[in-house]
């Protein structure tokens, strides 16, 4: 429609504008826009972007850290401080970007080190020396000793013997060598135990009937993979990748295609596109098992372990691997992993078939009291009542004893996998590693419930049904949730309040994946994450041209700005620093703005020094590859630290 305003006399009121219509089909063919806010209004100063934003974004696009810690370095000699602000290290998004993406590199930056190695990361330790050897002896030659004169009852000898294997005990620390060659004869003041130790439980170690067998082996130390040999003579040693899930607890919403690729209806009887919100909520929510789904995830963790030691002691071998737990769709926890050296994908199934976990714990099928009327606790018992008997709750240790003395008992729940068992072969030259890398850390800066986001009223109703089912799930021996069912925890007190635990399993963004979600083996790449980081820094000082050896080692100087040293020439050491946590209300505390803005701009000259140097060097500078996410060469975002 047209709409066209007549001109009118002064002084006369505006009539009605005149009306005209629109031809056919222009209010299908032609969408109205919106008007733009009048200048100086509400709306248009909203619409304006906010520079406290934009400064934070571009701290992210730069790697600066947004929450930054502040610290008061004091000089001790000369009583002179100084703030220095650190990233804070925080591993997930929601927290800190510029922190997380940089963990997400270090993370990658290990997998890949460790997942083709051609050599053992631990050759072992190194040989002692002769004066390792002779402490040794002189230690061995003060037991015999010690040992004689105890036997003749020469108590004064004893006393000198004592302190003389105290005083070797220590060189042999000071000498580098690890551990004690024997335990000390004088009691350490440092080791004082609160407690008596708790005498272990020992349970039957025999298989379950309803699990297959597996193949026993002596496992040898060797962590690299089978050699191949083509017919040309060239050698390949490939690796693999593998994808654990859990039992499914009822039929939701998915996906399915048959073998030849086509798209196959959902047991709803419809076929969901990409992108539909129903994807992995169930079909029919009453009958889906959120308790067996609750124990499942808090169990997950101690099923990942049995399944590597199974694995080891089928095929033989120190099998290592790296891989990231995370929920699926159904909001179940699966995990990936790269596993380095290759293995027969029926061993793989038969292993993840025959793995289980049995949990030993009192039975909690129903639970005995509500939140809102839990046991009491008796301050002058100290123990907790019952709210209607006022009869005292059995402990954790009286349950657990009437579970040994009971022949026929059974655990409270057992864990396993699920039928669908992923596994993949990936050569080291081949492009699949980056893209495996990056799928494996793909979710590591989220949380549990952020991986995978919540539009639809269905997806949020089965992430409550799962969290209320979570919340009254026991997660150790000392949970409160165990007064629900009519039991004390292990150490328990008058602070518990029953359905309310502060453990990270009962918290909404983990989904019960409450311990560590990054599960890397020991023998993997042979370094932890501060070798890695250290690494990563020693390259960028290197290619800057930066040295920190002893020899530029920061010295004291005097008034005519030579260094001190002594009649021999040794030069004075640097002066001892302190370090203490800056105060938010220190009047040398500047505002967050300010320190960010120079850090942006440091940041913006350390990688124009980097750049300059790799082009000096005749390589061009790293870029990262957008399909995966993954820098080839993460060592960019170290810079900062390595600098200073």
């Amino acid at each position: 429609m047209t709409v066209t305003a007549q001109p009118l006399p002064l002084g006369l009121v505006d009539p009605a504008p005149t009306v005209e219509p629109a031809p056919a089909g222009d209010l299908a063919q032609t969408p109205r826009a919106e008007p733009a806010p009048r200048p100086g209004s509400r709306a248009a100063r909203l619409a304006m972007p906010r520079s406290v934003q934009v400064l934070k974004d571009l701290a992210v696009e730069y790697g600066v850290c947004i929450r930054p810690v502040s610290l008061r370095r004091t000089d001790l000699d000369t009583g002179q401080t100084e703030l220095v602000d650190l990233p804070c290290g925080a591993t997930r998004e929601d927290k800190c970007p510029s922190c997380a993406k940089r963990a997400r590199r270090l993370r990658q930056v290990q997998i890949r080190e460790g997942w083709h190695r051609t050599d053992e990361p631990d050759p072992g330790p190194q040989a002692a020396t002769d004066e390792q050897r002779a402490l040794i002896e002189l230690r061995a030659h003060f037991e015999y000793e010690r040992a004689r004169s105890l036997a003749n009852a020469e108590w004064h000898q004893v006393t000198d013997l004592d302190e003389g294997i105290a005083e070797v005990d220590a060189h042999i620390v000071a000498s580098g060598l690890r551990g004690r060659a024997a335990p000390s004869h004088t009691p350490d003041p440092d080791d004082t135990e609160d407690e008596p130790a708790q005498q272990r439980r020992v349970r039957s170690t025999r298989r379950r009937q309803d699990a297959p067998d597996l193949p026993r082996q002596r496992v040898d130390p060797r962590t690299v993979g089978r050699t191949y040999t083509a017919p040309d003579g060239r050698e390949h040693r490939p690796s693999m990748w593998l994808t654990l899930t859990l039992d499914s607890y009822g039929p939701v919403h998915g996906q399915r295609r048959s073998s030849g690729g086509k798209p196959m209806p959902c047991p709803c009887r419809h076929t969901h596109p990409d992108g539909d919100p129903l994807l992995g909520t169930p079909i029919d929510p009453n009958t889906y098992d959120y308790q067996r789904a609750a124990w499942d995830a808090v169990h997950f963790p101690r099923l990942l372990d049995r399944f590597w030691q199974n694995l080891r002691r089928a095929v033989g071998w120190n099998v290592q691997y790296a891989g990231c737990v995370e929920p699926q769709k159904r909001l179940a926890p699966h995990a990936h992993f790269a596993i380095r050296g290759t293995i027969p994908r029926t061993l793989l199934e038969r292993a993840a078939a025959a793995t289980y976990h049995q949990v030993w714990w009192p039975t909690v099928d129903q639970p005995r009291h509500s939140p809102e009327h839990p046991p009491v606790w008796d301050e002058t018992n100290r123990t907790w009542i019952d709210p209607d008997t006022h009869q005292p709750l059995p402990t954790w240790d009286t349950a657990l004893d009437a579970i040994d003395d009971d022949p026929d008992a059974e655990p409270a729940h057992v864990v396993g996998f699920g039928p669908q068992i992923k596994a993949r072969g990936v050569n080291p030259d081949s492009r699949d590693v980056d893209r495996t890398i990056g799928y494996i850390t793909k979710y590591v800066t989220k949380a549990a419930a952020d991986c995978h986001q919540t539009t639809a009223d269905a997806q949020r109703e089965h992430l409550d049904r799962l969290w209320h089912a979570l919340r009254v799930t026991p997660c150790s021996e000392r949970c409160a949730n165990w007064l629900l069912y009519g039991i004390q925890p292990t150490k328990a007190h008058g602070k518990l309040r029953p359905g309310c635990c502060k453990g990270k399993i009962h918290q909404q963004a983990t989904l019960g994946i409450g311990g560590r979600r990054i599960l890397v083996s020991r023998n993997w790449s042979g370094k932890t994450l501060a070798d890695h980081r250290y690494d990563a820094k020693a390259w960028v000082r290197a290619l800057l041209g930066v040295s920190t050896t002893s020899d530029q080692a920061p010295t004291l100087h005097d008034d005519q700005g030579q260094p001190t040293g002594d009649e021999s020439g040794n030069q004075t050491p640097a002066p001892t620093v302190a370090w203490e946590l800056a105060r938010h209300d220190d009047p040398d505390l500047e505002p967050l703005g300010h320190r960010l803005l120079r850090a942006i701009s440091q940041r913006i000259q350390w990688r124009a020094q980097r750049n300059a140097a790799h082009q000096q060097a005749g390589a061009d500078p790293p870029d990262p590859v957008s399909a995966t996410g993954i820098n080839h060469d993460s060592r960019e975002e170290v810079l900062p630290c390595s600098a200073r």
